[in-house]
Formats: C-alpha cells, structure tokens, sequence
C-alpha cells in the first residue's frame, strides 16, 4: 500500500468486497493496516441479482464489517438490460454502482490477484493483444469521470470558473500476491468466505483459461512467469504512451471554430512511427466519441492508412478527415443525429462531452448543428470541414436555430466540454 498510496495516504479508502476469498483476505488486511495508518475505511457490496445465493455473500460481508467496525452498503443492480455480454455488462455496472457510492473516496481497493493478472494475459493473448493487453490489469487505474469544466467560445465573453468532481481509481494491492498465499491467511485466520460456483463452470472464458493455465503450468508456463511478462510489458506500455503525449504535443494545430475537435499536422503525423500513429489515431477517436476501449486493431490500421492517403473515414463514433496540410478527428455527425437535451435549471448535459447552460436557453432543445442548422448560418470561407460542424451542440426552439456558442451564433450563454477521461493528448496515459 506504501508503494501504490504512500508517503502521504488519503484519508479515506473503498473496499469493494464480494465474500470470495481474495477479497474477504483485503478486507482484514486493509482492517489491520488502516488501523495502523489511521485510514478511514468504507465497504461495499455489490449484489448483482443474478444469483440466488448473492444475498447471503452480501449478509456475510456485512457481519464480517460490524465486527471490524467497518461502514458496509450493498449496491444493488436494478436494471439489467437485455442481450449482449452479460459478464461484461456485469462488470461496468459494478464500477458504476461503486462510482456513485464512493463519496469522498478517491481510491477503491479491488482483491485482484497475480493469478487474475496471469489469466487477464492468457486471455489477451489468445485474442491477439499487442503491448496494452499484456501488460495486463495496471496496479492503478482510473476510473473515468467528468474532470473540469473546458470553457470554450461564449459570446457575452469568457464563462465563470467551474469544477466538477473527477473520476476515482481502482487500487489492486494484491496483484504480487497469489491465490493460494491468500487461502492460507483465510484458514490460518478462520475468516469467513464464499466460494462463487460460477468459478468452475466452464461457460466462462475465465474458468476455461484457469483450467488451461493449470496445464500449461507443466510446460514451465506458470502465472509468476505471466505475471512478470505483464510487468515488463507495462513498462514497454508507459514509455510507448509518454512518447505518443509528446508527439501529440507537437503536432496539434488550434482551430477555433473546430470546437470539439481534434486537428493534427498532417506531414508530421505521416511522419510518425506506425506504433505512435495508430497509437494518436485511436485515442484520438475515443477521445471525441468519450468511447471506453480504443477501436480493434484491424480496422484501425485500415482507417488510419485511408485517413493518412486523403481519405474521411468513419470508426468508433469519430470520424477522419484529410484536407490539405491538416488532419482533423471529429464526432461522427450521424452518431449524434439523434441526441436530444433539454436545457434545465441546472443545464444540459449532450452526448456526454458538452455542458449547456444560462437563463438565456432554458427549457430549449440542445440538439445536433446538422446540416438544418448549417444552412441558417453565415459560415466563414476560411473554416474546418463541413462535417466537424454538423456534430456541434446548439440550442433549438422547434426547427428554428436559436444559438451556437462555438460558432458565436446566439445569445449569451455557457457552453463547455466535459471529456469523460479528461483533457487530449492526457487521454493517452494509462492513469
């Protein structure tokens, strides 16, 4: 914990605890070591509903918490929505139940251990993953949240000064510990734990590669030996990243009517290496779309060889455009056709990245500028591409264009951009 928290440790840390063994052995670990520290610890539960037993492992967490003395809440799922990936979408509702949660707490100990990071390497190794996916789970990582408030043109002049709480980090303490080093404090110590049954069955990607893995293990492929293949690959990961920031850095081009998006120095971006273009062009992407995961990689490579040849292309919520000495990166315009906000007492939040507000606006439309709007400007003759405008927030009252604040069209009220991972070229960091 000195090493991921210290010198100077905050006053208050999460636990997300779910009654398995790796994370009842964090809870009285962080127990004994907070007390030393005079940490203030709070812990949470997550009840997913999608077992009948989850109820009991939430009932157990909360008596092993009154006898350390310890605040427990159990977070409950209420809305599962339908189809896709349940694991996965299990997962981001976790990290959303335990982000509205966490109060005043900036770090939340997840019980990940070194046998979670082996297979975590296993599994992006089998789909193919370059440096990011084997470095693995990072001991650190931020959760992201709105991080400020970005003031952008207003026309009755500069906008007051804002703050909105940022993201929170998830804190893996255990990843240098084991499984079985775990296991062994539990009975040493007789704490109380829940084996999940979802462990063994082999539905899961997870159980599967936990199976393989014991195998492999024969073979001299053990978890210690992926563990530290993760750590090295880590390292290769940050100077890969410190060296994208700094070409970012360099080639970014201000152009003050394309609000929201990203302009790049077309030679110098071509000049780059292909692992710093590509590496540029997705976080680029993700960036302006305020998408999670950053695009596969096929199809990256393919769209960032047409973009650089001249070409607009269309991937991950943003789009690429090739004109002149420039590159630009922008919102796909048809991702946004159909958002609507309504500017209430306390604003309008749009297509996650954009904050409107003012008396001037309110109870109006904040919708996409489109080319309905276009056409009820004056655009000037020197300006960005067409389709970086027709994805611009703007203010509506029917089908009548009422403001556009990066455009300066309107009257006066305060738009801002919230990136939800934070400020470009920063993005491009792991935390």
């Amino acid at each position: 914990m000195g090493a991921l928290l210290g010198p100077d440790f905050p006053e208050d840390i999460g636990l997300a605890v779910s009654g398995g063994g790796d994370s009842m052995a964090m809870l009285h670990l962080a127990a004994g070591w907070a007390r030393v520290y005079g940490v203030r610890l709070r812990v949470a539960t997550v009840n997913h509903g999608l077992r009948n037993e989850s109820a009991a492992e939430a009932a157990l967490v909360a008596d092993e918490c009154r006898g350390l003395g310890l605040p427990h809440a159990v977070l409950r799922w209420e809305d599962r929505p339908a189809g896709g990936n349940l694991m996965d979408r299990a997962r981001r509702a976790r990290l959303e139940l335990i982000g509205r949660w966490r109060g005043v707490c900036r770090h939340v100990l997840f019980a990940h251990t070194r046998d979670d990071q082996a297979e975590t390497v296993l599994m992006r190794l089998a789909r193919g993953s370059g440096v990011e996916g084997l470095s693995g789970m990072a001991a650190r990582r931020r959760v992201p949240g709105p991080t400020g408030l970005h003031p952008i043109h207003v026309p009755a002049g500069p906008p007051r000064p804002a703050t909105m709480e940022g993201g929170w980090e998830v804190v893996r303490p255990l990843l240098d510990t084991s499984r079985a080093e775990l296991r062994h404090y539990l009975k040493a110590l007789r704490i109380p734990f829940v084996d999940d049954p979802t462990n063994e069955d082999p539905a899961y990607d997870r159980v599967r590669v936990r199976r393989a893995l014991s195998m492999l293990a024969e073979e001299g492929v053990t978890a210690e030996g992926l563990a530290a293949t993760a750590a090295r690959m880590g390292r290769a990961r940050e100077a890969l990243e410190r060296r994208a920031v700094e070409a970012a850095r360099a080639l970014l081009r201000p152009d003050p009517l394309a609000a929201g998006t990203l302009v790049f120095d077309r030679d110098g971006f071509a000049a780059l290496d292909a692992d710093t273009r590509l590496r540029l062009f997705a976080a680029a992407l993700g960036h302006v779309a305020s998408a999670e995961y950053r695009p596969r990689g096929a199809a990256l490579e393919d769209a960032a060889d047409r973009w650089l040849a001249g070409g607009t292309v269309v991937l991950h919520g943003g789009m690429g455009i090739a004109r002149g000495d420039r590159l630009f990166v922008c919102r796909e315009p048809k991702a946004v056709a159909d958002e609507v906000a309504t500017v209430g007492d306390d604003g309008a939040t749009w297509d996650r990245r954009w904050h409107l507000s003012g008396s001037e606006i309110r109870g109006m439309e904040v919708r996409p500028l489109g080319e309905a709007g276009l056409a009820q400007l004056a655009l000037p003759v020197v300006r960005p591409p067409r389709e970086t405008l027709r994805g611009l927030p703007s203010v509506w009252a029917g089908g009548r264009l009422v403001a556009c604040a990066p455009l300066g069209h309107g009257p006066a009220h305060i738009v801002r951009l919230l990136p939800p991972r934070g400020p470009f070229p920063d993005v491009l960091l792991s935390h």
